[in-house]
C-alpha cells in the first residue's frame, strides 16, 4: 500500500486548504480515494454517501454553493464520472467550485476491452476549469512531488476567478485495499503552496475616464444578472445608484436585498407598447453578474441598443448577451460602485432630479391605477437636466419611467390576484407560499416554470431571503439535489425548494441517502406533466403537445415520502393550501413535502388571462 501513499496524501492535501465537504459515491476502483478521506480526521462527519453519482454531484454542487467553499467529489471508474456531467457544466456556468476526483484504470489498460473502463482524461471537456492527470506510479520522488503539485494546482484552480469545477483523474492499480488491521497514514510534510489573490483596484487614470463617461453619458442603467448574496456589493450599490441617481434593474436571482431595484419588470415589458418602451432606452448600460431569467429584458435590451455597455468582470470570459458590449472592467463590482460612487462638482450638477413623467393610465375598473414610485428609487437620468419650470424641457423628459412602470406592475399585481372567483391555479398557488415564507429562507428555484413564476411574482419583503437557481444550465435534472446539498451544508437555516413534478420526480435519488434534512422543504407543483409546453408559444400551438411535449404522469410524492421518511402534505383546494401552510413551514414540522395539484389546461387558460390582463393595462 505505500506505493499509493500519494493518493491517501490527496485527503491531507484537502484539508490542509480547508476543505470541509466530501461527497463519494460507492465503487471498487475509488477504494483508495474513499479509505483515504474515511479515515481522515479533518472528514469525521464531514463524509457523505450518495450512491446515484448524478444525485451526488448537485448535491455537492448545492454545498458548494451554501458554504462558498470547494467540495470534493469521489466516484469509480467508468460511467460514474459521465454522470458528474450535467452538475459539472452547471458548476462551470455558475462559477461553483468543485474538486473532481474520477477514480480510472491505469492508462495501459484504456481501450483494451476491460470492464469498467471508459476514455477519462478531460472527461468534461470545455466544460471544467481544467483537466489533471494524476501519475499512475508515485514511487519516485520527483512522481510523489508531482502528485502533490497537481493536488494543489488544482484546488487553486477550482477557486481562481472565476472559480469553477475541475477534474483530477486517479490512476489506480491493484491492491485497492489495506490489509487487515493495516493503518493508512498521512505525511506531515506534504507539500502545500498558497495562493494569495490579489485585491485588485482601479488605478486613478482610470477611475477619472469612468467618472467623465458617467458624467456625459445620458440614460444609465444598471441590470444584475445571477449572484450569491454579497452584502458589500449590496452596499456599495446602494451608495452609487442614490450617488449617481441611476436605475437598478434585477431578477429575483441578482440577491441584492434592500436596493431600490425595479423588480418587476417582466410584467410591463410584457405590455408597454413599443413607443414607450422606448422611453426606458438607457444610453449607458452597466451590466454584472451572470446570467437573466427573464427574456423580455434580454430583448428589450437588444432592441434597445445602447450606445455603450459596461460589464463588470475581474476574470474570465465575458458574454455579449445583449450584443452593444463596449467596455470590460475588470475588477469586483463592489469595488467599481465603491469607487464610483464618489464624484466632483460637474457630477453634482448632473444628478439634479429631473421632472417625473407622467404615470402610465390604466384605463379599465380591473387594472390598478398608478401609485408614485418606490420610495428611494430615482429615474433614469438625462445628461442635462433642465430647468424645471420650462415647459420645452418637461417634455423632452421621458413619459415613463423604470420607477413608474415597476410601480404600476406591483399594482396590477395585488389587483389581477384580488379578482374573485379565480380557479385554484400554480400561478395563484405559488404567489401564496411565496408570501409565507420564513424570514433567512434558502429558497431554491427549479427550472421550467417555477423559477419564472418566482421572478414575475417577486419576493417578500424585509425577510432576507437569499435565491438559488441552477441556470447556469437551466437544467431540470438537478434542482431537487442542489436544495439537498444546500440543507445538508446549513441545517440552522430553512431550505425551500420550489418545484414542479417532472423535474421532481427526474431527481428523486436526491433523497436516496442516510443524512437526515430537517430544515429542507420542498412545495411540488404537480400538474402531471410539463405544463410550461401549454404556456409557451411554439409547442402550445401543435397538435402533438399532449404526447410529445407535455411528459404526461399520473405520478405522486406520497410513496416516495413513504420510502424516505418525509412528512407529506398534498392539496388542491385554496382552504386546504392556506391550512397546510401553517403546519409546513413550521419548524417543528421537519422535513415535509408539500404536494399541490392543479390541472395543466387551468394553469394554461389562467396564464393566458394574465397575459392578456398585463397587454389590456400597459397598452
Amino acid at each position: 500500500m505505500q506505493s499509493i501513499q500519494a493518493v491517501f496524501n490527496i485527503a491531507e492535501i484537502c484539508a490542509r486548504h480547508g476543505i470541509t465537504d466530501v461527497i463519494l459515491s460507492p465503487g471498487s476502483r475509488s477504494a483508495p480515494l474513499t479509505l483515504a478521506f474515511a479515515r481522515h480526521p479533518a472528514y469525521r462527519g464531514r463524509l457523505r454517501v450518495v450512491p446515484d453519482e448524478r444525485a451526488a454531484a448537485f448535491i455537492g454542487l448545492g454545498i458548494a454553493q451554501a458554504t462558498r467553499r470547494p467540495v470534493v467529489l469521489v466516484c469509480t471508474s467508468g460511467t460514474a464520472g459521465l454522470n458528474y456531467a450535467p452538475a459539472v457544466a452547471e458548476a462551470f456556468f455558475q462559477q461553483i467550485p468543485l474538486l473532481v476526483l474520477t477514480a480510472d484504470r491505469p492508462p495501459e489498460w484504456i481501450d483494451q476491452l476491460d470492464g469498467q473502463t471508459i476514455r477519462q482524461r478531460n472527461l468534461y471537456g470545455a466544460h471544467a476549469k481544467g483537466t489533471f492527470d494524476f501519475p499512475a506510479d508515485t514511487t519516485h520522488p520527483d512522481a510523489k512531488w508531482h502528485a502533490e503539485r497537481i493536488i494543489n494546482e488544482a484546488i487553486h484552480l477550482t477557486r481562481t476567478g472565476p472559480a469553477g469545477p475541475v477534474q483530477v483523474n486517479v490512476p489506480l492499480r491493484e491492491p485497492f485495499y489495506p490489509k487487515a488491521g493495516q493503518e493508512i497514514g498521512y505525511e506531515a510534510s506534504v507539500k502545500i503552496s498558497c495562493d494569495d489573490h490579489s485585491n485588485t483596484i482601479l488605478p486613478p487614470a482610470e477611475i477619472l475616464d469612468l467618472r467623465r463617461q458617467l458624467r456625459d453619458a445620458g440614460r444609465v442603467l444598471v441590470v444584475a444578472g445571477q449572484q450569491p448574496e454579497d452584502p458589500t456589493l449590496t452596499a456599495a450599490l446602494y451608495e452609487f445608484a442614490e450617488a449617481r441617481q441611476v436605475t437598478v434593474v434585477a431578477d429575483t436571482i441578482a440577491n441584492l436585498g434592500n436596493v431600490p431595484t425595479v423588480r418587476h419588470h417582466d410584467i410591463f415589458l410584457a405590455g408597454l407598447p413599443k413607443e414607450q418602451k422606448a422611453d426606458l432606452r438607457p444610453d449607458l448600460l452597466i451590466t454584472f453578474g451572470q446570467s437573466l431569467i427573464s427574456k423580455a429584458l434580454k430583448l428589450f435590451l437588444r432592441d434597445a441598443a445602447p450606445a455603450q455597455h459596461w460589464h463588470l468582470q475581474p476574470a474570465g470570459e465575458v458574454a455579449d448577451t445583449f450584443r452593444r458590449l463596449t467596455r470590460i472592467i475588470r475588477v469586483q463590482p463592489s469595488v467599481f460602485f465603491q469607487q464610483l460612487a464618489v464624484f466632483d462638482t460637474k457630477d453634482y450638477n448632473r444628478a439634479a432630479s429631473p421632472i417625473p413623467g407622467p404615470f402610465i393610465s390604466l384605463r379599465e375598473a380591473q387594472k390598478p391605477s398608478v401609485s408614485a414610485p418606490v420610495a428611494g428609487a430615482s429615474p433614469c437620468v438625462s445628461a442635462t437636466p433642465p430647468p424645471h419650470d420650462s415647459q420645452a424641457d418637461a417634455a423632452a423628459q421621458p413619459a415613463v419611467t423604470w420607477q413608474q412602470a415597476n410601480a404600476a406592475a406591483r399594482g396590477f399585481l395585488r389587483q389581477f390576484f384580488a379578482i374573485e372567483g379565480q380557479p385554484f391555479n400554480e400561478f395563484g398557488a405559488m404567489r401564496r407560499v411565496l408570501g409565507r415564507l420564513p424570514e433567512h429562507t434558502a429558497l431554491h428555484l427549479a427550472n421550467s416554470m417555477a423559477v419564472r413564476y418566482a421572478n414575475i411574482l417577486g419576493l417578500p419583503e424585509g425577510r432576507q431571503i437569499d435565491v438559488f437557481a441552477n441556470r447556469g444550465t437551466s437544467g431540470i435534472d438537478g434542482c431537487t439535489s442542489t436544495a439537498v446539498g444546500a440543507a445538508l451544508a446549513r441545517p440552522e437555516r430553512p431550505v425551500v425548494l420550489l418545484t414542479g413534478d417532472v423535474a421532481f420526480f427526474y431527481d428523486r435519488n436526491a433523497f436516496w441517502h442516510n443524512y437526515p434534512t430537517p430544515n429542507l422543504r420542498v412545495v411540488l407543483f404537480n400538474n402531471h406533466g410539463g405544463g410550461i409546453f401549454r404556456l409557451i408559444d411554439g409547442p402550445r400551438q401543435q397538435p402533438e403537445l399532449d404526447e410529445f411535449f407535455e411528459t404526461r404522469q399520473a405520478l405522486t410524492a406520497e410513496n416516495l415520502c413513504r420510502d424516505f421518511g418525509l412528512r407529506y402534505l398534498p392539496v388542491s383546494a385554496p382552504a386546504e393550501l392556506e391550512a397546510a401552510l401553517a403546519v409546513f413551514f413550521a419548524a417543528e414540522s421537519g422535513a415535509a413535502v408539500l404536494e399541490i395539484f392543479t390541472d395543466s389546461k387551468t394553469n394554461a387558460a389562467f396564464f393566458e388571462e394574465y397575459r392578456t390582463a398585463v397587454k389590456q393595462a400597459f397598452s
